[in-house]
């Protein structure tokens, strides 16, 4: 497999692994909110909100350091290609 076929099938397992650790992060949220808040509260709006904040960014940094530790465990630059690359500027012709 060339690195762009390594790149596409990368991008896609990271962002399934990434929606489901953002599930479990929602399960556990909605879990301790069901056990610990009253569902009479006032503030249960707030402790949603903050469920979906918390799930979101917990995912966010979870694949952050995990894809730190796989570019210092193995050389991921060796077998995948660039996303983004720098565009080169086309020189105008002299008319």
């Amino acid at each position: 497999m060339n690195k762009k076929i390594n790149t596409v099938l990368f991008v896609l397992g990271a962002t399934v692994i990434n929606i489901v650790v953002m599930a479990i992060l929602f399960l556990v949220c909605m879990f301790l909110i069901a056990r610990f808040v009253d569902p009479e509260s006032p503030m249960l709006p707030l402790w949603l909100g903050m469920m979906f904040l918390v799930s979101i960014g917990g995912s966010f940094f979870l694949y952050t350091l995990g894809m730190r530790k796989l570019t210092a465990k193995y050389d991921l630059e060796k077998y995948l290609d660039p996303i983004f690359t720098k565009k080169r500027k086309d020189r105008k012709r002299g008319l």
